[in-house]
Order: structure tokens, then sequence, then C-alpha cells
């Protein structure tokens, strides 16, 4: 019973909410249905309307057109106020054009006040409403502006209709009604204009002018008119000059109209007035006054970023170059400024490609973003920044430098006497003679002097003005070139800066820079800047200029001021490494060992070329050898960095001695140097000597690279297939590692060409015409290795540029092919370089660049005019002595490597790689090799025709006859390197009693009748012989003296010998 009630209960509450639900749920959808109804019928009601409006507005633009009457300014009013309460940008675009046209009309209409839109801004009703009207229909002409380009014709149109409406309305210069009796409205009406640019001002009008002028202007050819561009121009600078050029207004004319890409250069092109007008309102002090503010100018490149930043400094610059009152008078200011932007700018550089870069075409790898929109108008940027480093720029910033005359000495400089090597003995006492006797005044800037205090405003100004042009050349990495090659063209800045920084410090030059390394100051990093610039710069002149230029003509640089020069950045960065500053260097301080030791080595590399230092120029007198291998032995890094950076001032011998040192240690660590434990490996090899060449090529080739270094021994085997006697104790393979090279480099077999004139070997061009020639240029640099790596030396004279490559020099990217191409052919050199210096039409000459390509067996060949003398002229160098021979250099490179590590060669310049294969090019010295030289046969030291022998060496034979002599006992006319100490096997001499062919060695008998000068019979018809494998001079037991002489020159002038005992 309970249970019922209690359900019918429940069932009746839940029919009562049910029926609420339905009851709220109808009242929703009732009131929903109002509010649709009320939505839409406002909607139609608002559809209605602006149709109605715009009808409206259409017949009254229609009526207008038709030109019955002039409306009055009210109804013109009447109808904008209408047009702008249902203003949609897409929809009534014509609208408000036919709007700003009938306005601009009324404006020009003559003597009829009413008309003119301008004249409700005088009623008091309507002051305030025609206000708001026109800042409205001006703000959204700006909104038009933004999205117009320039380049359509239509849209072309509207700009300048968009343009005339604000140049109109934000200036009273055109109003008609202010003419006459009107002029006393006049401040009034200034007043408003006022008002309505600072109104627009608030709501971006500068944004909307840069949008305009980068759309117009950023790219190769500007789309601009003179007019919109003049009238663009007007409208920025009037807010600037209203406000009397306060920092706000300053501010917003830098950050958005200075940064537009090069907007000075089209302003001089298109509309030159205007840069009359900027110079009457001293706009570019007010600029650098501005910029000079560290805060002020650091908030202006944050705004802009990099790119940006770049184009606001080229405009600048242009500036610059057109101001020269202002820019010598705020010179201080103006290198402030363009070291704090480049300073910006150089934060984002970047040396590599990264997630985080982008490629900027002047800065290179930029980590901030990069407005490619920019990228056409570049090249005419990078024109604007040309001005800073053009001719009348450092004219006027560096015209303390400049000014200064350089001292004359009138004494006659004497240089020391210098032993000069035989080959370089004429050229070098005339080029001497030349720079160190002249009889005419000699510039007195040979030492530092000191004097001029580092804290003077002078040395502040040049040290700014050198710390700009360093910023510039490491922030605008893409046109570093050119930045150098215009502050290297006036012949004489870097002579006087030389001379200027001689004049630094209490007593100048090295001590004050040394000083300046160890002080971490503000001081110390401009100093140091003046001397990096001063390095990049003159390595930069001197690597571009040949070698009449340096040597005949001295073109900015004595030969005097370049020993000077040389000698004080020898002793700098010997100093910087040896006291250790290189090994915890980093950034500014690297940068400056990199620029000086760069700047040094070029100097070094052309006096190997060519001299012009004295004798011993380069070394250290107070490196004692001694204590550098210790340390080398002890890995320590300021003996490692001296030996890879600065390798020359140690003496060549030494350098010599531990080139092998360090093949010894290699032997050891290879285990091929023979100890009481173990023997080397021997490979063993048989030579047929009519096949020598092609038999050494096969059996060779194979063999690894530890086994090339390791011992081989060969047997030879004669013409009629018999093995020849003898055991190969290094002799052997010496004689067949000699015949191997005289057959590989003779130029009748076309591997190797001579050069014209001193007749020098170099890899042939033609040389392709052998089946696996490279292949064979591999082996035949192994067996170059081999011989260094043996300390064999090879009468083979290579061409100097030849050398280089095989260094690895022509990878280094101050290196020049035409400094190399007389090594080549020094006709051909001298007549590509007066090319240089011809002065007509280039194109008189009638020059080509062309080359030929085999299509299909058919001979095609595709020619091009020249039209740049400098690049045709390193073209044709870099062609004759890289691309012709490039495989063939590249594959004994590899041979040559394999053999011999490139890191123990880089030690010796491309003269001194000649005498480690060849052997000194000294006088051969008779008590060495006396000293070193080992008898058999019952010969010694004091028998008489040992003494005799020596006696005629010394005092009868010519230095050539010596030479001779030696290398008819040893196949080389050089003395070894390191003297006669190190010629394996060691020079013997031993007494002979019979011909060759009967000649069985050393016997008890043989000895003894030696000894004592028994003779069988006089051996007065025989002749003197050799076996150069055993560096064995085989001389019989003459009785005189005379006869001795006599055979002996004999024998040595007709070459006999050369065979195997």
């Amino acid at each position: 019973m309970f249970s019922a009630s209690q359900s019918s209960k429940a069932q009746f509450l839940d029919k009562a909410r049910q029926a609420r639900e339905e009851r709220r749920e109808l009242k929703e959808r009732e009131r929903a249905a109002v509010l649709v109804q009320a939505l839409v019928r406002r909607f139609l009601c608002r559809c209605r309307l602006q149709r109605e409006i715009r009808s409206e507005v259409e017949d009254f633009f229609g009526a207008n057109e038709s030109g019955s009457s002039k409306r009055s300014a009210l109804s013109v009013f009447r109808i904008a106020r209408k047009l702008l309460f249902v203003f949609n940008h897409k929809e009534d675009k014509e609208r408000f054009e036919k709007l700003c046209r009938c306005i601009l009309n009324s404006m020009d209409a003559e003597n009829e006040p009413k008309v003119w839109y301008v004249s409700l801004a005088l009623s008091k009703d309507l002051t305030l409403l025609w206000i708001k009207q026109i800042k409205d229909i001006l703000w959204f002409c700006c909104e038009f502006l933004k999205q117009l380009k320039p380049d359509i014709l239509q849209d072309s149109r509207l700009v300048n209709l968009h343009l005339t409406m604000l140049v109109t309305f934000t200036d009273t210069s055109t109003w008609k009604i202010l003419r006459g009796k009107g002029e006393t409205l006049r401040p009034a009406m200034n007043h408003i204009c006022a008002n309505i640019m600072g109104h627009l001002n608030q709501k971006g009008f500068y944004s909307v002018l840069q949008i305009l002028l980068t759309n117009g202007l950023a790219r190769s050819r500007p789309s601009l008119s003179k007019g919109s561009l003049t009238a663009i121009f007007s409208l920025a600078l009037r807010p600037v000059v209203a406000a009397q050029f306060s920092d706000n207004l300053l501010r917003s004319f830098l950050i958005h109209i200075m940064s537009v890409p090069a907007i000075m250069t089209h302003l001089a092109t298109l509309t030159p007035e205007r840069l009359v007008v900027i110079e009457s309102h001293e706009l570019f002090r007010k600029f650098i006054l501005f910029l000079s503010r560290e805060a002020q100018c650091r908030d202006v490149c944050v705004c802009l970023e990099g790119s940006h930043t770049l184009c606001l400094l080229g405009n600048l610059v242009f500036l610059g170059s057109l101001n020269d009152k202002v820019l010598e008078e705020e010179t201080a200011h103006f290198v402030g400024v363009l070291i704090h932007m480049l300073s910006y700018c150089q934060k984002y550089v970047s040396q590599k490609k990264s997630n985080l870069t982008h490629w900027h075409p002047v800065l290179g790898w930029f980590s901030q973003t990069v407005d490619y929109g920019l990228n056409e108008s570049m090249p005419l940027l990078t024109k604007q920044l040309q001005h800073l480093w053009g001719v009348h720029m450092i004219r006027i910033l560096f015209c303390d430098v400049l000014s200064k005359k350089l001292l004359e000495n009138q004494e006659i400089a004497q240089l020391p006497t210098q032993p000069i090597s035989p080959q370089n003995s004429l050229p070098m006492k005339n080029l001497f003679k030349r720079a160190f006797q002249k009889s005419a005044s000699v510039r007195n800037i040979l030492k530092p002097v000191g004097g001029k205090r580092v804290d003077s405003a002078e040395v502040q100004k040049v040290c700014s003005i050198c710390v700009l042009y360093q910023t510039t050349l490491t922030t605008l990495t893409q046109i570093r070139l050119q930045i150098l090659t215009g502050l290297t063209y006036l012949d004489d800045l870097l002579p006087k800066l030389w001379a200027f920084i001689c004049e630094l410090g209490p007593q100048g030059g090295l001590k004050l820079f040394l000083e300046c390394l160890n002080n971490d100051t503000e001081e110390s990093k401009r100093l140091l800047a003046m001397l990096m610039l001063f390095c990049d710069c003159s390595r930069h002149l001197i690597t571009i200029l040949d070698d009449i230029e340096v040597y005949e003509e001295q073109i900015s640089f004595k030969l005097e001021e370049l020993v000077t020069i040389s000698s004080f950045l020898n002793s700098f960065v010997f100093k910087m490494i040896w006291d250790g500053i290189v090994e915890n260097a980093r950034g500014e301080t690297l940068e400056l060992f990199h620029s000086v030791h760069g700047w040094l080595m070029v100097l070094y590399e052309r006096d190997c070329r060519r001299r012009f230092a004295p004798e011993d120029h380069w070394l250290r007198k107070d490196l004692k050898p001694s204590v550098l291998f210790q340390e080398l032995d002890k890995d320590k890094k300021r003996a490692q960095l001296l030996l890879q950076y600065i390798p020359h001032v140690i003496p060549h011998k030494n350098r010599v001695l531990l080139f092998r040192n360090m093949v010894t240690k290699e032997k050891e660590k290879l285990g091929l140097v023979e100890t009481s434990s173990a023997s080397p490996h021997v490979t063993h090899i048989t030579i047929r000597r009519s096949r020598m060449l092609e038999d050494g090529y096969e059996q060779l080739r194979q063999l690894s690279q530890n086994a090339m270094k390791g011992v081989i021994r060969v047997k030879f085997v004669n013409d009629l297939g018999v093995d020849e006697a003898g055991i190969d104790q290094d002799g052997v393979f010496k004689e067949f590692l000699e015949e191997i090279i005289k057959k590989v480099f003779d130029p009748a077999l076309n591997l190797f060409k001579t050069t014209s004139g001193d007749e020098r070997l170099y890899p042939s061009p033609t040389s392709y015409i052998h089946e696996n020639y490279l292949q064979l240029f591999e082996f035949v640099g192994k067996m170059l290795g081999k011989a260094v790596y043996e300390g064999i030396v090879v009468d083979v004279p290579f061409a100097s540029f030849f050398l280089s490559q095989l260094l690895g020099h022509h990878h280094s990217v101050f290196y020049s092919s035409v400094d190399e191409l007389p090594s080549l052919d020094s006709e051909f050199y001298k007549n590509l370089t007066s090319i240089k210096r011809y002065d007509g039409d280039i194109s008189d000459l009638g020059l080509t660049l062309s080359y030929d390509e085999d299509v299909m067996g058919q001979l095609f060949t595709a020619t091009f005019p020249v039209t740049h003398r400098i690049s045709y002229i390193h073209l044709m160098a870099h062609f004759r002595m890289h691309t012709q021979i490039k495989s063939q250099t590249a594959a004994l490179i590899s041979g040559f490597r394999s053999i011999i590590k490139p890191e123990w060669i880089r030690m010796f310049s491309a003269p001194e790689l000649q005498r480690l294969i060849s052997g000194d090019n000294a006088e051969i010295d008779l008590e060495d090799l006396k000293k070193h030289t080992v008898y058999y046969g019952g010969f010694h030291g004091s028998h008489r025709v040992i003494i005799w022998l020596w006696d005629i060496l010394g005092n009868d034979f010519s230095p050539e006859e010596r030479a001779m002599f030696l290398k008819f006992v040893t196949s080389c006319s050089r003395p070894p390197l390191l003297g006669f100490a190190y010629l394996k096997p060691p020079f013997s001499i031993r007494c002979v009693e019979v011909s060759d062919d009967q000649d069985t060695g050393d016997t008890l008998g043989s000895v003894l009748r030696g000894f004592f000068t028994i003779r069988k019979k006089e051996p007065g018809g025989r002749l003197p012989t050799s076996s150069t494998c055993f560096n064995l001079l085989k001389l019989p037991n003459y009785s005189k003296k005379s006869i001795l002489r006599e055979k002996l020159r004999y024998a040595i002038s007709m070459n006999t010998g050369f065979e195997l005992s």
C-alpha cells in the first residue's frame, strides 16, 4: 500500500517537471525568434540604408562629373560624412577615389570660398567635425597607400591621388583661402595642420611611408616617379621640421625613412632638390649628433635589425660624401656612429651556414632574419657603402695622416755586404744598389722613432678611424676585397700610416704593441686595430702588385721599408708565439695574430721568390735551436706553434735536421730500423736493366705505404737475362732510384716539360697521351718521396710554381698565380703584365678567352671577348700553371704525400724544398768531404795520391769542376744539406790496379801494395771510374800528380763510370 503511493507521487513530480521544462523551452524559442527577427530586420535595414547612402553618393558624384555646377564645400562635407558612415575598403574603393578627386577639385577653384573644402574649418559649428572628417579621410588614404604597388600603372595613379590628398591637407601653402586678407588665419590653420599631422603620426604615418618607399624603391629600377618621391619625402620631413627636430621624430625618421634601401641615391638621381632641402636643414649633422648618443643609436639598431641597419648606414655614408664641411667638423661623431652600427651588425655575422643563419649578399651568413625583399636593392646599397672607402672620404678621414710629409734623409743608406747565392747574385746586386744606395734622397722611416703620446687627440682620432675600417672589414664579409682595394688605392696612405705607427709611444714600434697585447684596455685595443688594419691593407696591396710594381716601380713601399716592416712583423709574431699569447688567444687577439702573420708570410714568400731582404734577415738570433728541439720533444705548445706558423726563424739546416729526426722516429715506430732484437721486413724486387721503368712501376706500385717506406733490395738482370753480381746494401737501390728518376723526368718521355729559360721541370700538359698516365705520376711521386725519405739527393730541378703546389701554397687565399708565372715562362709573364699597363681600350687588343670541346668527334670552340683585363691575366696564369696540369699534379702530390707527410715539409719554402730534394746549392766544403771520406784498397788519408787528390780539388779545379767531380762519384752535383756526414752510403775512395771488369775487390795483396805504393805496372793509361750506387771513387795508384789531374779532369768531363762494381 505504502509503496504504491510513493510510486504515484514520483510520477506526478516527474510530469510536473517535464511540463515546466516544456514551458521554459517554449519561452526561449519565442525569445530567440524575436532576437533573430530583430537582427535580420536590423541587417536588412542597415543594408537598405547602405544601399540608399551609396546610391545617394553615386548620384552626387554622377551629377558632379556632368559638370553642371560646382558643389559647395558643405555638400561635399555632408556626402563625405555619409560615405564614411558606411565605408568599406573593398566596396567603396572607387567611391572614395571620387570623393578625394572631388575634394581636390574644390581646392582648385578660383575665388569661390564656399566651394573650398577647407573653408569649413572656419565654421564654428563644423570645425571639429571637419577636422575629424579630414583625419579619417587622410588615414584611409594611408591605408590604401599601404596596399598599392607603384610598379602597376593603375596603382601608380592612385598613389599620386592619395599622396596629393596628404600633401594638400598637411600644409597650408596651397590653400587659396589664406591668400590676401586670409593671411591672418594662417597661424590657426597651421595649428590645424599640425593637429592632423600629429594624429597621422600616432596612427603610424611613418610606417605607411616606409612601406610605400620600400615597394617603390627596393628594386633594381625604382617604380616611383619623381613627383611621387618628392611628395613622400616632403610628407616625411614635415613632422620633423614642425617639431623642430625633436628626438622623438628624428628617431621615427631614421627608423622608417632613412632605413629605406638607397633612398638618398634615388633622391640624388630623381629629385636632387630634396638633397638641397636636407642640406639647408643640416639634417646630416642632426642625424649624426642624435645617433652619437649610444643609448639612442642602440635603440635605433635594435628596432631596425641587421638588414635595415645596413641600409641606414649606407644612406648616412652617402649623405656624408655630399657634406664635406659637416664631415670634417663631426668626424669623431660620424666615425663613432658607424662603428656602433657596424658592431651591432657584426654580432650576428656568422662564419658558416646553420639552421639559425640566413644568407645576406653583403654580410654573408647572418643569424638575424633577413628581408629577402631587399636583395634587388643590394647593388645600390653596395655603391653607397663604397663611398666609405672611396678616395674622397679617405682623404677627409685620414687627413691627419696624409697631411704629414715623409722625412727625407739626404745621407745615402749603406747596406752591409752580404753573401749572395749564385742564382740570385746579379738581380740582387742591382736590386740592393737601387734600393739602398740611391743617389736621390731616401725616406727616413726605416726605424721606429717614437715620441708621440698615444693619448693625444690626433692619435685617438686616427685609431678610431682604423677601428671603423677594421670593423667594416670584419662585418661586410662579402665585399671585403672591394674595401681593401679602396683602402689601398692611394699610394701614400700605407707608408704614411706606417710612419705614424713608428712615431707612437716613447720608443715606438714593437715595444708599444707588445705592451698593448698584455693590456686589456680600450686604448690598447684601438692601437692594435690600427696595426691590424695596416697589415690587412698592406698584405692585400702586395698580393695584387706584380714583381715590376714591387721591385722596380716600388709602388707605395720602398724596398728598404719592406725590410724594416718585415723585421717588425717577424719579431712581433715571434714574441706573440714565444710569450704564450697565441696559445690562449681568442677573438680579437687571434684575429690580430692571423692578420700580422698573414702579412708577414706574404712578404716572406715574395722574398723567397725574389730576394729583397739581406741574408739571415728572417732568423731569430735569440732563439736557440737546441732549446726549441727540447721543447718539441716535450710537446710544448709554443714550440709546436712556432714550427707551424714561422719555421723560417729557425736556420735551414736545423729544420732539415728536424725533418730527418721526424723520419727516423717514424721508421722506429714502423719497425723499419734494425735493432739487436729484430730486423726490418725487406722487400725484394728484380729489375731488368732494359725495362727498368716498366718493371719498377709494376713491382712497386702495388706495395703498401709502409712497405714503400721500408727496406727495398734490388737485383738487376742484364740484357742476357743473367743476374748481375753484387749485393745490395742500399747502394744498388740508390742506383735504381737514380736511374728511374732520370728516365721519368727526361722531357723526351713527355711526362715532364722544361720551362723556357732556366729549364726547370713541371708536369707536361700533354702527358695524357701515355696510357695510365695518372698512375705513372702517382708512381713518380712515390719515387720522389722515397728519395727524400731516405735522404738520397737527386738532381731534379723543379719549377718554382710546381714546388709551391707540392707544398700546398696554392690553396692559400693570398696565393697569386701571376706572381708564380715568371717561373714558368718569363716572356709570357712580361707580355701578360703589359696588358695590365695598357692605357687604351682593352677591346682594341682583340683578346678572347676560348676553349675547345670534343663532341662526338667534332671539335667545337667557344670564345668569349675579354672585358676585364685583370681577370684575364689571372685566368690565363691560372690556366697555364694549374688547370692544364691539375690531374697530373694531384696524382704526383698524392704519391709524394703517401711517403712524406705534408706537415713535415710545411716548414720549408719552395727554394728550400728544392734543396731538400736536390741537395745544397752552396759550394762544396772540401774539408767536410775529406773528414767524412772512407778509404779502401790500401789508400789512407796520408797516402800521396790522396794528398794530391785533395790538393787538385782545392787548388786546381774550379767550383764547376768540383761539382762535376761530385756528380761523377755520387750522381748529384750538390752536397747533402746537412753535410757529407749524412751522405749514404758514405763517400769512399778505393785503390784499384786493374780494369773494372777484372776488379774482384780488395785482397790482402792489393791492399798491401796500395798501402806501400807498390805497383804491378804503371796505370797511366787508365782513367778513374766510379760506382755511384756506393758513392765510390775507384782511383788508380798514379805515379805523378799531373797524370792524376789530367785523368781525373778527363773522366769527370766525359762522365765515365756509373756502373756496379
